[in-house]
């Protein structure tokens, strides 16, 4: 889509417009693209169109005699949508006060006399003043998505949850308050049931859509661009991601399917400052983002958004089905899927999620916040990361934790982070009974174990960092899991010794094995992981290494001995 600003020029003559054109172009054609119309309407739908578009609009030369719409009446309406463009009136000698009239009622810069030629001295030197009065003032339009909706609306979080979690630049329109949301909706249609409303940067809009729909319109990959891999790696999280760079360099053909966004868990930390390598700290977005980099460089490739949602083995392949309801074929298959935040179990919280209430999410609804009172609940690394994010933009910032202290869970250099933050507080023995409120989250019913006693407090937002669930159901049936539905692997698959029922190959199980042979498992979702970044990297790149090891296996022959026929 061209960037340039634009100069429209409305005439009903065409053999005017084409001249106005002419000269127009031979002298502005480098800095703005110039467009006409030959007729009020048509020039109007036009400027619409550009503004949905969000394309900017630096001047309008009108004929002011058109039989449809005189150019006054086509000014008027032309700049309810773009205000700040420049107005030039093309006018003959008998409409000297329509002329002088505009310059009152549209705000006209100016008014030409036809003809102006040379153009060089009697129209160049105007437009030339008014393009440069219009470039000072000038301010850009936001090249992004647009988000056209209401502020509590569960719908519009999910979306602007997704698109901060892959990164991509967005702006949320409140149809409530901002006039420009009122004129998009307006121009395209839409009623609130038709809401949220997306515009893409192409110009595209949609109503409602679907995360996999805007996956695709933002340049995200859903479609493979094979069928057979040497090696399918399940979620792009830490482990996911560190397992893709070290396959794809090593040069094994590398696919990496992912559910929501790269990333996982850690890519919504707002800044993770233990992390070796990096003594002033980076975000979790930022380690994704340069991870990404990374293993698209060595050849990898990024399905999201899409989900496995079954595994299954057929001879030396490992077959992973995909929500789309395709197959993937490969040699070997590292599960990296992690885990999510565990829900809070209390009246009102499910009915009010995504409209005051979020699991994760402090990143993608900071702004929302801003000189509001908001909770959170949890008592880990994830909780005190978030707490010390939204506390430059939060009136203040209360932490639930059930236990007695933060000690236990919560690294230490958090702690003294979150001590010396005067708009946080922390309130050890406090859970939340009930979350209150209508369309929105308004207060919370707080237990406090120590005094023994509830109370209502006012919250316009609740953070939930609790618990961990790992996203194995996909899995059910096909590999060993323990209660928790984490996998198990290596020696723990083994039972009194002996191989899983399941295992065919003649060797033990890897460390990080499942119990079925080519089924790795890296990062939290694994059984008795250590839950940390650092350890989910290492942990994806040593799968990487076992998952040679499995190849030569095979290619070395081995494999346990085929049965023997039996003789009726």
């Amino acid at each position: 889509m061209d960037g340039r600003p634009v100069i429209l020029a409305v005439d009903d003559h065409p053999s005017v417009l084409s001249a106005v054109l002419r000269d127009l172009r031979r002298r502005y054609a480098r800095e703005y693209r110039t467009l006409g119309a030959e007729s009020g309407p048509a020039a109007l739908e036009l400027v619409r169109d550009l503004s949905t578009r969000n394309q900017p609009l630096a001047l309008l030369v009108v004929d002011q005699r058109m039989p449809e719409m005189t150019g006054v009446e086509f000014l008027r309406e032309a700049l309810r949508l773009y205000p700040g463009a420049k107005r030039v009136l093309l006018t003959a000698y008998a409409d000297m006060d329509a002329a002088i009239q505009a310059i009152n009622e549209v705000r006209l810069d100016h008014y030409l006399m036809k003809p102006w030629d040379p153009p060089e001295d009697r129209l160049y030197p105007i437009l030339d003043d008014l393009l440069e009065d219009w470039r000072a003032g000038f301010d850009p339009p936001f090249d992004g998505v647009r988000i056209v909706g209401v502020r509590w609306s569960r719908e519009d979080h999910r979306i602007k949850d997704f698109l901060t979690r892959n990164q991509v630049p967005f702006r949320w329109l409140d149809l409530e308050a901002d006039p420009e949301a009122a004129r998009l909706a307006e121009h395209s249609g839409v009623g609130p049931d038709g809401l949220p409303l997306v515009f893409f940067p192409d110009g595209s809009s949609a109503s409602r859509p679907d995360i996999a729909d805007i996956g695709l319109r933002i340049g995200l990959r859903s479609q493979p661009r094979a069928r057979s891999y040497d090696l399918v790696v399940v979620g792009a999280g830490p482990a996911g991601l560190a397992a893709g760079v070290y396959a794809a360099s090593e040069g094994l053909s590398t696919l990496l399917v992912e559910g929501e966004a790269p990333g996982g868990r850690a890519g919504m930390s707002s800044r993770i400052e233990n992390y070796l390598g990096f003594p002033v700290g980076l975000s979790g977005g930022d380690l994704a983002r340069r991870a990404v980099a990374q293993a698209k460089r060595f050849g990898a490739e990024i399905l999201s958004p899409m989900r496995a949602t079954g595994i299954r083995a057929e001879g030396e392949y490992r077959i992973v089905e995909l929500a789309d309801g395709s197959e993937i074929s490969s040699q070997a298959v590292i599960i990296a899927s992690g885990i999510s935040y565990g829900t809070l179990d209390v009246p009102g919280i499910d009915a009010l999620a995504g409209a005051g209430v979020y699991y994760g999410a402090a990143l993608t609804e900071a702004l929302a916040v801003k000189e509001q009172d908001v909770f959170i609940v949890g008592g880990g690394n994830s909780a005190g990361q978030a707490a010390a994010y939204l506390a430059q933009y939060a009136r203040s910032v209360t932490v639930l934790v059930r236990g007695k202290s933060l000690n236990p869970t919560m690294s230490q250099y958090l702690i003294s982070q979150l001590e010396n933050i005067t708009n946080v507080q922390i309130r050890t023995g406090a859970t939340v009974q009930e979350a209150i409120g209508t369309e929105r989250l308004e207060a919370l019913r707080v237990r406090d174990a120590a005094a023994g006693g509830e109370e209502t407090l006012r919250a316009s937002a609740l953070f939930i960092f609790i618990g961990a669930t790992a996203r194995t159901e996909w899995l059910d049936g096909v590999v060993q899991r323990d209660r928790q539905g984490y996998v198990l692997t290596g020696p723990d698959v083994m039972l009194d010794g002996k191989r899983p029922p399941s295992w065919d190959q003649r060797r033990d199980p890897f460390l990080l094995e499942s119990s079925v042979s080519g089924v790795f498992v890296a990062g939290d979702v694994r059984h008795r992981s250590v839950k940390r970044i650092a350890s989910a990297v290492g942990e994806g790149s040593m799968a990487v290494q076992f998952v040679h090891g499995h190849l030569a296996s095979r290619v070395l022959g081995l494999r346990p001995p085929e049965p023997a026929m039996a003789v009726g």
